[in-house]
């Protein structure tokens, strides 16, 4: 009997590279998100998880990475995709249910025309993001109550949350950010954010390499004047003139001194005397100048 000989042509310089590459993105990902998971506490053996899915590059990779840390999870939890169907107009409705039949994930669609209260309310060149988010905010805890949901996760990553913190500080005066892990508005919820230690520009690169049918949002995407483009600007500008510094802003917002600041509801300001004694805090009268 003759033997078939079959050969195999070696990978090129350039493929390996990139397959070396793709697996390191995808471990930093999985690594990142269960990091998270294991700091904030976010899932708990038994729960139901309600991936929340809008079709954009984060909700996908939340619900692919969620998914790969359940099958080698040391507890057993659910996960059900859900994605609110807003009525935009030439919204593709039949490309979310393909892609989660033929992943196998239990899923849920919504129907719920809040694009044409945006429309309504919202005068023509303002910022829609507000009103759209509150609608769709209970939208979605509605359907948590309803699929018996014990975790809303949302797809915010580590930018979307630097990026908060600072609108909040320049436009609305409070210091106060995204937070990983919350109870929502109605206190019958309980929202996570898995993606809060990962990169944009990583979860941009894992949607190109898993091949996501994303779903562009006509809504306010196309909104240029939006102040949030403004901070994301001024922080992609900082990351390429001092490389590290987006994280170590992460790293400051786990590395809170009340006493530092100027709230006096979380620090009582009159109790500071000078007791003779060194204080736990260490240097308590100078910052160190950087």
């Amino acid at each position: 009997m003759d033997t078939q000989v079959i050969h195999i042509t070696p990978r090129s310089n350039k493929e390996r590279k990139e397959h070396y590459e793709s697996n390191k993105l995808a471990k930093r990902l999985r690594r990142q998100v269960g990091q998270a998971i294991a700091d904030f506490d976010m899932i708990r053996d038994g729960d139901k998880v309600m991936a929340c899915l809008s079709g954009g590059k984060d909700s996908y990779a939340l619900l692919d990475i969620l998914l790969q840390l359940r099958s080698h999870a040391p507890i057993h939890f659910d996960i059900i995709a859900v994605n609110l169907d807003q009525k935009q107009p030439g919204f593709p409705e039949h490309v979310l249910p393909e892609y989660l039949t033929k992943l196998g994930v239990p899923f849920h669609i919504e129907a719920q025309d809040t694009y044409s209260i945006v429309k309504r309310v919202i005068p023509e060149g303002k910022t829609m993001c507000s009103l759209c988010s509150r609608l769709r905010r209970g939208v979605l805890y509605r359907v948590a109550q309803e699929l018996g949901a014990s975790k809303i996760a949302l797809g915010h990553h580590r930018d979307d949350i630097l990026e908060t913190f600072f609108l909040n500080m320049f436009y609305g005066g409070k210091l106060k950010t995204m937070p990983p892990k919350l109870v929502s508005d109605d206190g019958r919820n309980v929202v996570i954010r898995p993606l809060a230690y990962c990169e944009e520009r990583d979860l941009e690169a894992y949607a190109e390499l898993r091949q996501f049918p994303i779903i562009p949002c006509t809504l306010c995407g196309s909104q240029a004047t939006l102040k949030r483009r403004e901070v994301k600007a001024l922080l992609n500008d900082w990351e390429k003139r001092y490389p590290g510094r987006v994280a170590t802003l992460l790293t400051s917002l786990q590395n809170v001194r009340p006493s530092h600041l100027l709230d006096r509801s979380l620090f009582d300001f009159g109790t500071v005397c000078a007791s003779g004694e060194p204080v736990a805090e260490g240097d308590t009268a100078f910052d160190a100048e950087y």
